[in-house]
């Protein structure tokens, strides 16, 4: 059974982002009609033109402000279902309510809105593995049953005082917490049901509105400066071979958004995206493994210390299994050379 079959009408808030663009674009592929949210009439302009041949498919609405109450209402009307990934990813927040108030009161905005909109089938938001994992002295392979606690207790300990991450790691915690229970809170009464998807760090080709590197968001940033910048961006040899994450390319995660509208045992359930880990070491040694290199404006990429990533155990570590078995066989991962070799070549088409 499809929870919102294709020609559905689908609501993207934050539809200028890095990956909700992506997200548009699937929609639009698998034949979804598509309103998307932007903050500005400005910040529409890119995604009408990048759109355009999608004709009367495609439409953005402006919301000023997410928090607001009933900042929503008009948008939901008439829609399907409702791809929320309109959040805050910084790390320059002083008071974590900065960054913990609006992810929260967002994820909250649209879910009120939905509340007695029967059209509405479903709602997925975008939460992130910073919701599901914790730093520990040993390793651990983290699944959907895990949530991050420890970044709530230090923001709750520490206050200003607390680390970036930390705030941004509680306010993506405290943002999904906050879905689910509204959602089990009102189960009852609503049309829809909720899903949630919790990527890891995003990295692949860029089609926002984004007009240097400098712009990028702060994945997207760290990726360039350590792959493309000849002195990585800073980042020492040991760095290199010991610093990484679990990783999805953005076409993956967006892929993953639109399937979950059709796959109706998606419903109710946490989905866990991730192609696997990396150490940035992974990501440098295949940029320079190309012939010939897909950003020949950079002869000058950095080397690091080739092969040093390779057998290194992160920490942290995902099991993504579920999220495939519920999505199905269409969910096939970018390897990190795919994904090096798109990026490097956007890159070198956008003279960066």
């Amino acid at each position: 059974m499809t929870i919102v079959p294709s020609g559905g009408k689908i609501l993207v808030t934050g539809a200028n982002g890095y990956i909700a663009t992506w997200v548009v674009r699937r929609l639009l592929e698998k034949g979804y009609t598509v309103r998307g949210t932007v903050r500005s009439e400005e910040k529409a302009v890119h995604l009408n033109k990048t759109f355009a041949h999608y004709k009367e498919k495609y439409e953005t609405v402006v919301v000023e402000d997410i928090i607001k109450e009933g900042a929503f209402d008009e948008a939901v009307i008439g829609i399907d279902g409702i791809a929320h990934t309109a959040s805050p990813f910084h790390l320059k927040a002083d008071d974590p309510a900065e960054i913990i108030g609006p992810a929260v009161n967002g994820t909250l905005s649209i879910l009120k809105s939905a509340l007695n909109i029967r059209s509405v089938r479903r709602i997925v938001v975008t939460s992130s593995t910073a919701a599901i994992n914790s730093i520990l002295p040993e390793r651990k392979v983290f699944t959907e049953l895990d949530w991050n606690e420890q970044a709530i207790e230090e923001v709750q300990q520490k206050g200003k005082n607390a680390s970036q991450v930390s705030k941004y790691r509680a306010s993506k915690t405290l943002a999904e917490k906050a879905a689910w229970e509204f959602y089990n809170t009102n189960k009852a009464k609503v049309s829809w049901d909720l899903v949630t998807m919790n990527p890891p760090f995003v990295y692949g080709p860029v089609i926002s509105d984004i007009s240097s590197p400098s712009a990028l968001g702060t994945s997207a940033g760290d990726w360039y400066n350590s792959i493309v910048r000849p002195d990585s961006g800073g980042k020492s040899l040991e760095v290199l071979a010991t610093s990484g994450g679990g990783w999805v390319d953005v076409r993956d995660i967006s892929l993953a958004h639109a399937l979950a509208f059709q796959k109706a045992e998606a419903g109710g359930e946490r989905l866990l995206i991730s192609a696997g880990e990396f150490v940035f070491q992974d990501f440098i040694d295949a940029a320079n493994s190309f012939s010939p290199s897909p950003i020949p404006s950079h002869s000058d990429l950095p080397k690091g210390n080739p092969g040093a990533g390779k057998g290194f155990q992160a920490k942290v570590a995902y099991d993504a299994s579920k999220a495939s078995k519920i999505l199905g066989p269409e969910l096939v991962y970018h390897s990190i050379e795919e994904t090096t070799r798109d990026t490097l070549a956007d890159f070198e088409s956008r003279g960066w």
